[in-house]
C-alpha cells in the first residue's frame, strides 16, 4: 500500500472536500481526485459518495480511515524509536563518582554497546557529587548511600564490603582475622576526612568506643594501596575497589567485629527531563550489578 495515497485519502476525510484537501496538500484538485480513484481501484471499493455538493465516506471508507490512522500512528512510532536509537549513538554523559572502581564492572559493556557516547567520569567526594548533580553539572552520580537530599532520586546498585589490607610482608599478613583492638601500634593509612568512605570507617570505630588517628591521610584509594605495600602499613578498603586491582602483593584480612555492609547507589535529580541516553545508562548500570 502506497502511504502517499493513504495520506491523500486522510486529507479528504478531514475536510470532506476535494478542493480544500488539495489546497492543504499543495496539489491540484484533478490530481487529488485521480489519486483517490487509483486507491479505490487498488482496493476494489468506493471510498466516497456525493450528497449534493458534499461528499461522505462509504462504509469501506470508514474502515480504511480507521486502519490508515493506525498505520500512520505506527509509522510515527517507528520514526520516534529510530530517532532514539540514533541519539543513543552519540552524545555525552558526565558522571560524578566516589571512586572510579564503582563504575568499572559496567563501563566497558556500556561503551562497547554505545561507542559513540562520550563518558566523562569525575572522581570526587560524595558531597561534591550531590552538589553538582543538583546544579545539573552531572547527569548522574555514583555514591555511598544513604544521602539526605530530597531533590535527588536514588537506586541501589549493590552492597559493598570493607576489609583490612596489609602487604604480604606485614607481621599481620598470616593472620586469618584481626580483632579491631589489635590494630593499635600499627600505622594506619586512610582517606581524608572529607570522603564518605572515611566518615563511614570513623563511624565504625566510634560505634566500638574507639578513636583512630591515621598515620597518613591520602585523597585516593590507589595511593593508599601503594603506601600500604611500600611502607608495610595497614589500610581499610572496599571490596569493590580490590576487585579491580592486582592483589598479589597484599593480604585481605577480615576484621572482627566486621564492618557493616554499605549500599552503593546511582543518584539523579527528580522531576528533570531525562534523555534516552541517560535512561539507558541508568538501566544498564542496574542490570549490570543485578547480574553479578
Amino acid at each position: 500500500m502506497d502511504l502517499r495515497l493513504l495520506e491523500y485519502f486522510l486529507a479528504v476525510c478531514e475536510v470532506l472536500h476535494f478542493t480544500k484537501a488539495a489546497e492543504r496538500l499543495g496539489i491540484s484538485q484533478p490530481t487529488l481526485s485521480q489519486q483517490i480513484r487509483i486507491l479505490e481501484s487498488r482496493l476494489g471499493a468506493t471510498l466516497f459518495y456525493r450528497v449534493g455538493k458534499k461528499i461522505q465516506m462509504t462504509q469501506a471508507g470508514e474502515v480504511l480511515q480507521y486502519h490508515a490512522r493506525r498505520i500512520f500512528s505506527e509509522v510515527h512510532q517507528i520514526h520516534m524509536k529510530i530517532d532514539e536509537i540514533n541519539l543513543m549513538q552519540r552524545g555525552k554523559i558526565t558522571i560524578g563518582c566516589s571512586g572510579n572502581h564503582l563504575l568499572l564492572p559496567s563501563l566497558a559493556t556500556f561503551q562497547k554497546k554505545y561507542s559513540g557516547i562520550e563518558l566523562s567520569i569525575i572522581d570526587i567526594a560524595t558531597d561534591e557529587i550531590i552538589e553538582k548533580t543538583l546544579n545539573n553539572e552531572f547527569e548522574v552520580g555514583i555514591v555511598l548511600l544513604p544521602i539526605n537530599e530530597s531533590q535527588l532520586e536514588h537506586k541501589v546498585l549493590f552492597k559493598d564490603e570493607f576489609t583490612l589490607v596489609v602487604s604480604n610482608e606485614h607481621p599481620l599478613a598470616e593472620n586469618e582475622y584481626i580483632h579491631i583492638k589489635d590494630l593499635s601500634g600499627h600505622s594506619l593509612f586512610l582517606l581524608q576526612e572529607k570522603y564518605l568512605t572515611r566518615q563511614y570507617i570513623d563511624g565504625y570505630f566510634k560505634s566500638l568506643g574507639l578513636q583512630i588517628k591515621p598515620a597518613v591521610e591520602l585523597s585516593d584509594m590507589h595511593s593508599l594501596l601503594h603506601m600500604t605495600i611500600l611502607n608495610q602499613g595497614i589500610t581499610i578498603l572496599p571490596k569493590s575497589y580490590l576487585n579491580t586491582v592486582d592483589t598479589r602483593k597484599i593480604r585481605q584480612i577480615p576484621i572482627i567485629p566486621s564492618i557493616p555492609l554499605k549500599e552503593v547507589g546511582i543518584v539523579y535529580r527528580k522531576q528533570k527531563f531525562m534523555s534516552s541516553t541517560i535512561k539507558e545508562f541508568i538501566e544498564h548500570m542496574l542490570q549490570s550489578y543485578q547480574s553479578v
